[in-house]
């Protein structure tokens, strides 16, 4: 009798247990999460992912592709994404345009453009007057890929309407493919795409827009103003996986880090996303920590106001929200 009423209060123990840790476990957060475009450039995102980073902090991800700034942006003011990775410009372009509930920027990603020229043939020697009398595949008018390509010509002596050719009526997703079908002499593409055109005999990469440029704080994380003030947690918590994934890519080589991300970028051997990674971290591509600097924006404002974009430049306390990723370094080590 003593021994049946042992196992019964062993039982009723073991229950308590296991229901009690079932109470304490919370579900993750869902964060629709779009990106601009999907690419090895965002290496430390896909860490945070599949290193579990996020599910760390509470969230589950739900990832999107806006294939342009201006389509990631829609996308978040329109409540289609409560999170965007894209372009600093797209977020001034709405604060002058006087939105109320704007999109501000909370985290950055990184601090170098991330693309590459393409030539169709091998030139060990470039150097960026070559271009001189050249058809460029560029980007969309007022896009930074855009802008960042007429602020190195005009640092490097050429008139953007005199000296050469932009082709600027191309799709963001189609310009490797009208190169491979022979138009234009070069083209500015992301990674995987520019060590694809090499893989496939199409193209040569000779020169990186990214070094060229300085440090730019070319993609940042943004969320529109009334989530930031309604669901601060959400966005701590966002901001802590980020800058644990920042830290992890700083501390891992390129192999490493290949390994890890492989899962979303199948469609790219492990070799070419060891060679595209290393690529970005020789040119110091990845911030360090999320914080967006104030000489940070002073620069992309000279580069928008160079390409005639910029109405007016912005208030970076009130434009930029950096207490998120000061906490983030504060309290993760």
């Amino acid at each position: 009798m003593k021994k049946r009423i042992s196992l019964i209060v062993l039982a009723a123990f073991m229950l308590f247990a296991v229901c009690g840790c079932e109470k304490r476990e919370q579900p993750l957060k869902t964060v629709r999460l779009n990106e601009v475009v999907h690419s090895v450039f965002y290496a430390p995102q896909y860490v945070a992912i599949e290193k579990g980073f996020f599910k760390d902090e509470g969230i589950d991800i739900d990832l999107s592709v806006g294939q342009g700034a201006d389509k990631s942006m829609t996308a978040l003011l329109s409540d289609s994404a409560d999170i965007a990775l894209l372009g600093t410009e797209a977020g001034i372009y709405v604060y002058n345009e006087g939105c109320e509930d704007y999109a501000k920027p909370f985290a950055q990603l990184t601090q170098r453009a991330g693309n590459f020229l393409v030539a169709r043939k091998s030139m060990p020697d470039f150097k960026w007057t070559d271009l001189k009398g050249k058809q460029i595949i560029g980007g969309r008018k007022g896009g930074m890929p855009e802008m960042l390509l007429e602020y190195i010509l005009k640092k490097n002596g050429l008139d953007k309407d005199k000296d050469l050719e932009i082709i600027n009526n191309i799709s963001f997703e189609s310009t490797a493919g009208a190169f491979s079908a022979n138009q234009g002499d070069f083209t500015v593409e992301f990674e995987p795409t520019a060590s694809a055109l090499e893989e496939s005999g199409a193209g040569y990469v000779v020169a990186s827009l990214g070094t060229e440029s300085g440090y730019v704080p070319y993609t940042v994380y943004m969320a529109r103003k009334s989530l930031i003030k309604s669901d601060p947690d959400l966005i701590q918590h966002f901001t802590n996986a980020i800058y644990k994934a920042q830290k992890w890519t700083q501390e891992h080589t390129a192999e490493e880090i290949a390994d890890v991300i492989q899962p979303d970028f199948k469609e790219s051997s492990i070799e070419n996303l060891i060679n595209i990674i290393d690529r970005y971290k020789e040119q110091d591509t990845w911030k360090p920590n999320p914080v967006f600097e104030k000489d940070s924006l002073e620069l992309i404002e000279d580069i928008m106001e160079n390409g005639g974009e910029l109405e007016k430049r912005v208030p970076y306390d009130e434009y930029i929200d950096t207490q998120f990723a000061k906490n983030a370094v504060k309290t993760i080590k």
